[in-house]
């Protein structure tokens, strides 16, 4: 573009997130349902935090990463319900350029972050059901602190290359990005500059980070579930099982939502289910984590009694 092209083009000073529609009616609705979720989504996540580090007994590797996983979420709500909130509330709708960008390399920060410590919670779940005898020394003190350290600062390290290019895009208009918060491809989308490489670099990005962990973690509790499968205690066996199965699937639920959203083929008409597929990853996810690794485990219910 030559300089006098630059001078005739209008750069973006804010965009518009579109969200889930337009209307009063809409929108009331959509501020009680969310402010709801948000609610219930750190009280619930600061709860296992306080608890973990208040009980003795919950000392151990794996509510090591549960507390991690609970201050994980509390930050990936927080970086896109308030602002989503206030959209709702007020109806401005609008976000600065810098603050889109802030937001985004949070949430792409915090994302990896997750795919990262999960696959290390399945990790350390695989070692206490399908190697007990080496448990103990396998996940000492000093390795949970190094895979939890890996697992956030691998996810901020994953997500700054990929801000760093869409940052370095112009944006001359259109500034409205079609979805509730500022994701890659909505953004990438509204670029007047050659966004291709842009584009395939966070696929590539997501699908490495993404989907290498997901059959680590897959396998994990697949190996898990054939283990629990030999107990000889139809009771134990099928607790075991109850417990592995809803693990397996809020792991799915959250890699299925991030692999069709960022890694398959994108065409225009994708938007909207995308952005629907959206809310699995950074709504719903963050809600459901405390109840499905913490809230239904022995050791939590006897630690609620002992208060």
């Amino acid at each position: 573009m030559t300089k006098q092209e630059w001078k005739n083009k209008t750069v973006v000073k804010e965009f518009i997130l579109l969200g889930f529609g337009n209307g009063p009616e809409l929108d009331s609705l959509l501020f009680l349902m969310f402010l709801s979720i948000y609610i219930v989504t750190i009280t619930g996540n600061f709860f296992i935090i306080v608890l973990v580090v208040a009980n003795r007994h919950l000392h151990t590797p794996m509510y090591f990463f549960l507390g991690n996983l609970a201050c994980l979420e509390i930050c990936y709500s927080s970086n896109i319900l308030p602002r989503m909130l206030l959209s709702y509330l007020g109806g401005d709708r609008s976000i600065s350029v810098n603050g889109c960008f802030t937001q985004y390399y949070f949430f792409g920060c915090l994302a990896a972050a997750e795919c990262y410590l999960l696959a290390v919670m399945s990790y350390d779940r695989y070692l206490a059901v399908c190697k007990p005898l080496h448990y103990p020394s396998r996940m000492n003190g000093k390795l949970c602190l190094q895979l939890g350290a890996a697992s956030w600062i691998s996810g901020f390290l994953a997500n700054s290359i990929l801000t760093f290019l869409i940052s370095n895009l112009d944006f001359c208009g259109p500034n409205e990005i079609d979805c509730f918060f500022c994701d890659s491809f909505p953004m990438i989308k509204l670029s007047g500059s050659d966004s291709h490489v842009a584009g395939l670099v966070t696929s590539v990005v997501a699908g490495v980070c993404s989907l290498p962990l997901f059959l680590l973690t897959f396998s994990s509790y697949l190996y898990i579930i054939i283990t629990v499968m030999r107990i000889p205690s139809a009771t134990g066996r099928k607790k075991a099982f109850s417990t592995c199965s809803s693990h397996l699937i809020v792991v799915i639920l959250f890699y299925w939502s991030i692999l069709t959203v960022y890694v398959l083929p994108h065409h225009d008409t994708q938007i909207s289910p995308n952005k629907v597929f959206s809310v699995f990853y950074t709504i719903l996810t963050p809600l459901v984590n405390p109840l499905i690794y913490s809230l239904r485990n022995k050791e939590v219910k006897e630690a609620l009694q002992k208060q």
